[in-house]
């Protein structure tokens, strides 16, 4: 990417963020499978069609994850509001993409894919460097409540650990014998029990104070899950240099 196109997409520790990014750069085929099954559980629980996990690189952003955009494996970096999410520790969020359209980036492209809401969460490197996003978008305009945010971050960080396992294990990580069986029952569990949210909220239509009630108890569940599986990723991941 040249820089004098969209200066705003390249940060001051660019360098940096590149040196942090390389360990990952094993994972830059598009679609993986765990990133897959991971997206497409997220987009279920936020009852939207698209969620993506991405790697921004010096010129482009590769999704290796990837639910409801098919079409969309690689493109340039500032074709991608995933180059906007590193930028901020904070969740962003553009609600409205057609009125107030992301001035960091081509305006044209969400246009073409007829984007009407996007939300991001920064992924992390161990030394703080944000070296991809997970997101959730949709064709029309929305807002996260408080508690689908909280919820959103809570994902960001389990992605942040699968990523963080994935690299070590194609470095050559070791996982110890003990742990394998535990990991997977405690994945499969937790994006089991995930899943059953998102298909429960499939339900949810009635706007009762009874039906918000029930959301957010769906949403505290699903937070708890997130939780515990990035406790146990960061168990496994403590032997990684």
């Amino acid at each position: 990417m040249t820089p004098t196109q969209y200066p705003g997409l390249i940060p001051s520790h660019e360098h940096e963020r590149l040196a942090a990014l390389q360990p990952y750069q094993v994972l830059g085929t598009p679609g993986q499978e765990v990133f897959n099954d991971f997206v497409s559980i997220v987009a279920k629980v936020f009852d939207m069609p698209i969620a993506l996990v991405s790697l921004v690189r010096a010129d482009d952003v590769v999704f290796i994850g990837n639910e409801g955009l098919p079409e969309a494996l690689v493109v340039n970096r500032e074709d991608s509001m995933c180059s906007v999410a590193i930028l901020s520790n904070e969740l962003t969020e553009f609600r409205d993409i057609a009125a107030e359209p992301c001035a960091l980036v081509n305006p044209f492209v969400a246009q073409q894919m007829q984007l009407g809401f996007y939300a991001g969460q920064a992924l992390y490197a161990p030394n703080g460097m944000a070296v991809g996003s997970l997101c959730v978008m949709d064709h029309r305009p929305r807002q996260l409540t408080p508690s689908e945010g909280l919820l959103l971050k809570d994902l960001a960080q389990v992605a942040q650990e699968l990523l963080r396992l994935q690299a070590a294990l194609a470095a050559g990580f070791t996982v110890p014998d003990a742990l394998p069986t535990r990991l997977d029952a405690t994945v499969q569990q937790s994006l089991t029990r995930l899943a059953t949210l998102a298909e429960l909220n499939q339900w949810e239509t009635a706007d009762t104070a009874e039906a918000h009630q029930y959301a957010e108890s769906r949403l505290d569940e699903a937070r708890y899950l997130a939780q515990t599986l990035y406790r146990e990723l960061q168990i496994v991941l403590a032997g990684v240099a």
